[in-house]
């Protein structure tokens, strides 16, 4: 049975819950135990599939298809832990359940109430998996008092109380305000997060204090007081130069061992830290530095495309490299010429997204870089665009396009290279969609098996001739183009199993010119850098030694 340990957010949002719950799972992990991390997010969105990038940062995708909150990301670099469906869930999804459980008669006629039949589904929720690991580790979204998040709260509350004595454990993360005016770092709004929680039931046993200075004894003592929490579970959360100090810093301030303590675990088993002693190494001691630039649609939001600004730093540590990215919207490369933006780089960036918005910036970029010899990384629209480019230049298609855009638009402007795809082979199914089908979970999402074309640049890179990547996708690459693109140079050098479906296109007359239809960044971490990263990065240093 699995012991549980809920982490909870107070006083204002984005402290970091995501962050610090990795990194404890990163620490258990360092101690011998195996972990499992969760995330439960109270808005009424079923998933964050359809919501915007601007709104909510970027989707992260699991091997079978869910579409989930950023964090899971976070779970995945910090742990090596692959996230799964029953990983997240939000209140949409909890009263999705109800509601479809009330419709087909499940309750018997009962009066559907909040208490118990919603609490009750978040409880069934949290007891997914439990004999599979020795910590379960449960992030709740949104900051304590949300009217949102109070089922939430209330469930956890119950779960604790329906466990044996010493199951649960509650982490409480709050900040601690500095007044410059006057010299001091508050603990006022600690204690009024602290009082809400107790007030609907849960006491917190540690206590994480994020703060941009370092705390007196003589506030912990105070903090340890008024929130009847042992000193020693007065763990401070400084502001860090890197997120992949948080593990080396949370072991110095002593977060693991009072968890541990809280647990009643004595003796603790001693951590084994040199994972992240090699990651900070890295990350510290780097012998150079190369530019990147990453041409997309969702520049004005850092989050809209984390994972993959995780992925260039990984990809940096394994060549001893500091990487350097610059982010410019798309849209400014249809009405300049992009030379004068990206000359000073020393390799390009094309990442994924929806919609036709910035995409003829994004073929721009890619002529750029296929013309100029710049190491060149096209990722799911990235990659479409890169074909379409080719498609226009070298094999004289002068309407290519995607049939998405003339989707958007309602009229027939392009010769669809790239177009809706209607049925796929997912498992040992034929998976069939519509244009007019809903909007979430409807895409090629997940894993899927691709081939590769031995002797190939991805298949050396690889260093194999099948791969398993994860999707997130409507819109399909033409093989019947094939031929056509091959002829001029654009080799399509990974396949789907069926040869259907292209999944990867390289250009061997080029320094590093590779398009993926999957998404690569999801599965890197900064102890296994993706090998597609990697080998982008180490390209990108090659030319900066020529400049």
């Amino acid at each position: 049975m699995a012991r549980y340990v809920f982490i909870t957010g107070g006083v204002v949002s984005s402290l970091g819950k995501g962050l610090a719950s990795a990194a404890l799972g990163a620490l258990l992990q360092a101690r011998g135990f195996s972990v499992r991390l969760r995330k439960l997010d109270p808005y009424l969105n079923v998933d964050p599939g359809t919501m915007s990038p601007f709104e909510h940062g970027e989707v992260f995708v699991t091997d079978d298809g869910a579409e989930t909150d950023l964090d899971l990301g976070h779970y995945e670099r910090f742990t090596g832990v692959s996230a799964r469906k029953t990983d997240s869930v939000s209140s949409g999804r909890i009263y999705s359940n109800v509601l479809e459980k009330e419709r087909r008669g499940d309750y018997l006629g009962k009066t559907i109430q909040v208490i118990p039949h919603v609490t009750n589904e978040i409880k069934d929720f949290l007891r997914v998996g439990d004999a599979e690991v020795d910590f379960m580790l449960c992030e709740i979204g949104g900051t304590v008092g949300d009217i949102e998040g109070l089922p939430f709260f209330e469930a956890i509350r119950q779960f604790a109380q329906d466990r044996p004595r010493g199951q649960c454990i509650f982490v409480h993360l709050t900040l601690l305000p500095y007044v410059t005016a006057s010299g001091e770092l508050k603990t006022k709004p600690t204690q009024h997060s602290v009082k809400e929680l107790r007030s609907i039931g849960i006491a917190p046993d540690v206590l994480l204090l994020r703060s941009e200075h370092p705390i007196p004894e003589k506030e912990r003592e105070k903090i340890s007081l008024f929130c009847n929490v042992r000193k020693e579970a007065v763990i401070a959360a400084p502001d860090l130069k890197t997120i992949y100090e948080a593990p080396l810093a949370y072991h110095r301030e002593g977060f693991d061992q009072a968890v541990l303590d809280a647990f009643g675990i004595s003796p603790a088993p001693r951590p084994n830290l040199a994972r992240w002693t090699d990651v900070m190494e890295r990350l510290t001691q780097a012998e150079g530095e190369v530019r990147v630039a990453i041409v997309g649609k969702y520049t004005q939001l850092e989050d809209a495309y984390k994972s993959i600004a995780e992925a260039l730093t990984h990809g940096g540590m394994a060549n001893r490299t500091r990487v350097k990215a610059e982010w410019f919207d798309a849209e400014i490369f249809e009405r300049e010429d992009p030379g004068p933006y990206l000359e000073p780089f020393h390799a390009i960036l094309v990442p994924g997204g929806f919609g036709e918005r910035g995409t003829e910036g994004k073929i721009r970029a890619a002529q750029y870089a296929r013309e100029k010899k710049i190491p060149y990384l096209g990722i799911c629209l990235g990659m479409q665009m890169a074909v379409i480019e080719s498609a226009r230049n070298l094999a004289h298609v002068t309407d290519a396009g995607s049939e998405e855009f003339d989707h958007d638009s309602g009229a027939k402007r392009f010769t669809p290279v790239v177009y809706h795809l209607k049925e796929w082979v997912q498992g040992n199914h034929i998976v069939a969609r519509k244009l007019g089908d809903d909007k979430g979970g409807t895409m090629r999402l997940g894993a899927y098996t691709a081939t590769l074309t031995a002797g190939s640049r991805v298949a050396n890179i690889y260093g194999a001739t099948e791969i398993e990547e994860r999707h997130r996708h409507r819109y399909e690459v033409d093989i019947a183009y094939r031929d056509r693109l091959e002829a001029c140079g654009l080799s399509f050098s990974g396949m789907s199993p069926d040869g259907r479906l292209p999944e990867i296109v390289e250009i061997a007359d080029h320094p590093w010119f590779i398009g993926v239809q999957f998404h690569p960044e999801l599965k890197s971490k900064p102890f296994a850098p993706h090998p597609l990263f990697a080998d982008f990065v180490r390209a990108a240093v090659e030319v900066s030694r020529l400049v």
